[in-house]
């Protein structure tokens, strides 16, 4: 009892943990939504320009944005056109690395600050191949191409174990080998 016990409680704190430390993402098209600020689009190659958007700052409210960890420096968010919107824009340098960087908006009324994520690459996302099919590790699968290779490994395997539980049950009984 104590053993499941001891199981269970180390399973719950093991889920606990990792959904402390993994930040939920929600991805809403092309945009990256993470911490109120959205970035269009969530993907882009060095060069190109990123749009920001964000409501977290209410009716006709701006705010300063931060695109430094990308090397872009600072740049302005405007009030948008009714929908209480702030939206702002600024190009990713040339310069930039691959990854994930964090970009961040500063409310003007009351200091808040929301985040979102730009993701750098050096593949456009319209040119980027992902794999498909299976992988060619040179060793096979048991449902491979060749069904009667298939069907004669199976038999091999069975010839084996009863072969295997022929000798053991002879010895066993002591009518020896």
């Amino acid at each position: 009892m104590r053993r499941t016990a001891r199981l269970l409680t180390g399973t719950a704190l093991a889920v606990a943990a990792v959904g402390l430390a993994c930040p939920a993402t929600a991805y809403d098209g092309e945009a990256a939504v993470t911490g109120g600020l959205e970035v269009h689009p969530a993907q882009v190659v060095p060069g190109e320009r990123a749009m920001v958007t964000t409501a977290s700052c209410g009716e006709g409210g701006s705010a300063a944005g931060d695109a430094g960890a990308v090397g872009a420096g600072t740049f302005p968010l405007a009030p948008g056109t009714g929908d209480g919107e702030a939206a702002g824009h600024f190009e990713v340098p040339p310069s930039a690395q691959p990854g994930t960087y964090e970009i961040v908006a500063t409310c003007g009324d009351d200091e808040r600050r929301v985040t979102g994520d730009l993701v750098v690459t050096l593949t456009p996302a319209d040119e980027q191949v992902y794999p498909r099919g299976s992988v060619k590790t040179g060793v096979g699968g048991a449902l491979g191409p060749d069904p009667v290779q298939t069907a004669a490994g199976v038999a091999a395997l069975a010839v084996a174990a009863a072969g295997g539980t022929w000798l053991l049950h002879r010895r066993a009984r002591g009518d020896g080998i």
